[in-house]
């Protein structure tokens, strides 16, 4: 009897083929890969990996974060766009990536935000912060204007890297104020940028509140205002940039899942369900208020045609702000 016979009257006895083996159920085949647009060690990542950890409870199988950073988010994004839509590999969708990033990007970023994605949920969400070293003589954004102008050599600040939300916020400001020159010091994470901030080499930053919280909280970082357009309960003194004159300025930090278009319904439907049970989840509950991280609450559908909302609302701001990838 050859080995290939022996083999096939094995499964047949064990009740199994080799075609049964090959099609195990989604999500029996393999761990679960969610692709992190930045690099480890952010609060966003952070918070990807407690929600994936939560997620592979509730499907019984393992939800693998990877971290795929650059050019500004568009290269993770990018690879969960090509990757096989068979619900096996996820990603991390941001607003950085998916409406700044392709925006600025336009036929250099090979994927569309609403096309090439099955948008499942969008899962949290977080304003951002002008932050300068605590022992500047600066606690507004009235007084950094004023110390800016007085100084010979422009402001350095530093963001998560060019075209990120963090710098089009920047941009959106100094388009408001006029005649402030700053220069832009791109990174590629926000980790360094506190380090370096510490150090004296950068005296300011632009970040989201998810990621700075700890350092707000522990006085390496001062907040003068925030995006958002009213105060968060967790940081009640923080001001808004709309109450201090900036009505414009008003942008939410967005993050959702996603997974590769042409996903099996039937797997989106689960995940987005998973999703929804996961951010009730009383650890995720607990990490996101530590963090001043608000959770999502669209799903499917509606998740979709949010993403397709913000790229209409931010395509004439993005292109108006000068700001370029290159």
């Amino acid at each position: 009897m050859t080995v290939r016979r022996r083999a096939a009257l094995g499964l047949a006895a064990a009740g199994l083929s080799a075609p049964a083996l090959a099609q195990a159920p989604w999500p029996q085949a393999q761990p679960i890969r969610l692709i992190v647009p930045f690099a480890p060690g952010g609060t966003t990542d952070i918070i990807a990996r407690i929600l994936a950890g939560e997620m592979s409870r509730r499907l019984g199988q393992s939800v693998v974060v990877e971290n795929r950073p650059g050019a500004g988010a568009t290269l993770g994004t990018g690879q969960a766009a090509r990757a096989a839509p068979d619900g096996y590999t996820l990603v991390l969708s941001v607003i950085s990536a998916m409406v700044v990033g392709k925006i600025l990007g336009g036929d250099r970023v090979p994927w569309d935000p609403d096309r090439d994605f099955a948008h499942v949920a969008m899962v949290m969400s977080t304003p951002y912060l002008i932050l300068v070293r605590p022992d500047l003589a600066v606690r507004t954004p009235a007084d950094l204007l004023a110390e800016a102008r007085r100084r010979p050599e422009p402001f350095g600040y530093g963001t998560s890297g060019i075209g990120s939300m963090p710098h089009l916020v920047m941009l959106r400001f100094l388009a408001a104020v006029g005649n402030v020159a700053m220069t832009h010091v791109p990174y590629r994470g926000g980790a360094q940028i506190v380090t370096d901030i510490a150090a004296g080499t950068l005296p300011m930053m632009v970040d989201s509140l998810t990621a700075a919280s700890a350092n707000i909280r522990s006085g390496a970082l001062r907040p003068l205002a925030h995006t958002w357009p009213e105060r968060v309960p967790t940081f009640p003194d923080i001001p808004t940039f709309r109450e201090l004159g900036f009505a414009d300025l008003v942008v939410d930090g967005w993050s959702g899942i996603a997974a590769p278009a042409r996903t099996p319904r039937p797997i989106v439907e689960r995940l987005a369900a998973v999703a929804r049970e996961s951010l009730e989840a009383p650890e995720v509950v607990r990490r996101y208020a530590e963090t001043a991280t608000a959770p999502g609450r669209v799903f499917l559908d509606d998740a979709q045609r949010f993403v397709r909302d913000e790229v209409a609302v931010w395509t004439p701001i993005v292109r108006a702000s000068g700001a370029t990838m290159d």
